[in-house]
């Protein structure tokens, strides 16, 4: 490992998706990236020479005049750069809200969800095998997600043209048309271009939507994860009785739409084979090569040398339906009687069929269908049931999703044995319960993260004690972790039901942003420690997880040392001190542990000679280990 001592973490700023673009194309076109210094931070910036990449690419250029299929709406612009754009932010562990802290690989994280997936962006990168999302349906409503740039109806019809020439609105009803489409859209856009850099390369994402906005997901979708990774739409029957008050059809369903991150690595998972499937083989001829059914031997493309008659065992002279062929030719045809792959009936008289052994079977299981019935997966009621038998008869949460859905789709995920599923619209946790039923029932493990924002509930709800969204998902999730291991003692004894609980937060860091002209000498000194008062040191370990790509799950280990706390992250990855006044011995202590990455913070040392001998402490006893200062 390359050595990079003294490395300064001034900040817990999320990856920025422009210089990550640009870097991109600098591998690709190194003449097509120049730099420049940017006029607020004095700082190098890398910037992209349109005129050149437009040479390199010649005749692949389109026109701006050129008109082409595209899907666009009023502030796609600013969807695209918030997407991008980094964010001073941070995730800080809760342990009182936590369960089994130290040992689970599960994570409940309190947030923004656009935020917090920005936040784990460096961390998780393609390490996510499966993401499911329930995001706010378009109702007309607004969003709780509004971002900084949601409209009002003046303001969506300006900038989307629809004004003429004198001034007049050229439609009337904006408040149920685009303005609403569009800030469904501003919302969702960003969430999931940055979602899809987490997922793994064979990857899959499941999103369920209503009527609103299926065909703008759709387009949102064939943008964000390329039209050819489109899987299915697949369709949830919700309800099972109708609305009699419908105003014109009364709405059975929703939808899921599914998509794979590259759909050249993603192998769908199988159902199992059901009772009634496997009930339309049998074995009347006591074949060896076990149960069979069999298949229509005609075919209607017409082919002339596989139009002949057949003659039956018991003589009688079969052809083809007029216009139809066999689907062999006669030599293989042969073949295949005498292999005792052709079935002509119990009498031997009938028209010819192909034996399909069961055995035989291409693949294992079941090809899933697009259409989820409840009698499968469950309906919405099932889902309100479920919540309502762990809270005690108490309706605490609207409209959940029912766990054997989500089992379904976790299915169809083909997920390995120690996958990460993330849910960034949490809501009541029927994701986690889920996971958590799957680990058992499939002997996985598993591991869910919920991304929340602890929007508050209302009035009526809180009377049944709680204030937020995410105090009844984590309660939900704990509640549904006993009721597993009470049902099945025997085969969850390892079964990991519990979360660590991260909460986000504003940078550790202070604000020391200033220019020369506005600082004092006295205000040098002040400045001493760029940490925040109110942080931890746990906090600030899960801040360089976040940076150093150790996974917020990992194995958190301290010891002490000369009365000073020494965190050691998964074994050796990450060794960190961030108490005041380390000595040599603190130092030589976490050298000779031999980490990946050793941190501490600038103002941990104890006097100028500990600051000094820190650098050769480290060439002596660990010279690989990466320093980096807090």
């Amino acid at each position: 490992m390359k050595r990079a001592t003294n490395g300064q973490i001034k900040n817990a700023q999320s990856s920025n998706g422009v210089e990550d673009n640009i870097t991109k194309i600098a591998q690709l076109f190194p003449d097509c990236v120049t730099e420049t210094v940017d006029e607020r931070s004095g700082q190098p910036k890398h910037l992209i020479d349109f005129e050149k990449l437009k040479q390199n690419l010649s005749d692949n250029v389109m026109s701006e005049r050129a008109e082409r299929y595209q899907f666009t709406w009023p502030d796609k612009s600013k969807a695209i750069l918030l997407a991008n754009s980094p964010i001073n932010a941070t995730l800080r562990p809760c342990r009182e809200d936590s369960v089994d802290f130290d040992n689970t690989q599960n994570l409940y994280i309190e947030g923004d969800n656009l935020d917090v997936l920005k936040c784990l962006k460096e961390t998780y990168l393609h390490k996510v095998k499966m993401i499911y999302i329930d995001p706010p349906y378009n109702t007309g409503n607004d969003f709780v997600y509004e971002d900084d740039f949601a409209q009002s109806s003046e303001e969506y019809l300006a900038n989307s043209g629809q004004f003429d020439e004198q001034g007049n609105r050229m439609f009337t009803n904006a408040e149920s048309n685009g303005r609403f489409h569009t800030d469904w859209l501003n919302m969702i856009y960003p969430r999931l271009k940055v979602a899809r850099d987490l997922l793994t390369d064979d990857g899959v994402i499941f999103i369920s939507i209503d009527d609103n906005e299926v065909e703008n997901l759709r387009k949102v979708c064939d943008e964000v994860f390329g039209e050819q990774n489109f899987i299915a739409t697949l369709i949830w029957e919700r309800a099972f009785a109708p609305k009699n008050d419908a105003k014109f059809i009364s709405s059975s369903h929703d939808y899921i739409v599914m998509c794979a991150k590259r759909i050249e690595n993603f192998k769908i998972g199988r159902l199992e084979r059901t009772q009634e499937a496997n009930a339309r083989y049998s074995n009347p001829d006591n074949d060896p090569r076990g149960v069979w059914t069999s298949g229509d031997m005609l075919v209607k493309t017409y082919n002339k040398s596989c139009d002949y008659p057949i003659t039956t065992p018991s003589g009688k002279i079969v052809n083809p339906v007029p216009g139809r062929c066999w689907r062999f030719s006669e030599e293989s045809f042969l073949e295949k009687v005498k292999d005792n792959r052709i079935w002509f009936g119990p009498e031997g008289n009938g028209v010819p069929r192909v034996k399909r052994f069961l055995s035989e079977l291409k693949f294992e299981g079941m090809a899933p269908t697009s259409i989820l019935f409840h009698k499968e997966v469950g309906h919405s009621q099932e889902g309100s049931k479920e919540v309502t038998a762990l809270f005690g008869d108490k309706g605490v949460f609207d409209g959940p999703k029912p766990v054997r859905l989500l089992q379904r789709l976790l299915t169809l995920a083909n997920l390995d044995d120690n996958s990460i599923i993330l849910d960034f619209f949490s809501g009541s946790a029927s994701t986690a319960h889920a996971v958590m039923k799957m680990n058992v029932e499939k002997d996985k493990h598993c591991s869910f993260v919920m991304v929340q924002l602890p929007e508050h509930i209302s009035e009526k709800k809180k009377e049944q004690g709680y204030e937020t969204v995410c105090e009844i998902g984590k309660e939900r999730i704990r509640r549904a972790g006993k009721k597993i291991k009470e049902d099945s003692p025997l085969t969850t004894q390892d079964l990991d039901t519990g979360f660590r609980v991260l909460k986000l937060d504003s940078t550790n860091m202070q604000n020391i942003y200033y220019s020369p002209k506005d600082i004092s000498q006295a205000d040098l000194f002040s400045q001493v420690d760029n940490v925040k008062p109110d942080r931890t040191g746990e906090d600030l370990l899960f801040q360089v997880m976040l940076e150093l790509g150790a996974t917020l799950d990992s194995k958190i280990e301290t010891t002490t040392v000369a009365g000073k706390t020494i965190y050691n992250v998964a074994e050796g990855y990450l060794v960190a001190c961030f108490d005041p006044d380390v000595t040599d011995d603190v130092v030589k202590s976490i050298a000779q542990m031999q980490p990946a990455y050793a941190v501490l913070r600038d103002t941990s040392m104890k006097d100028d000679s500990t600051a000094t001998n820190f650098e050769q402490i480290f060439k002596t006893y660990s010279p690989d280990t990466v320093t980096k200062i807090l």
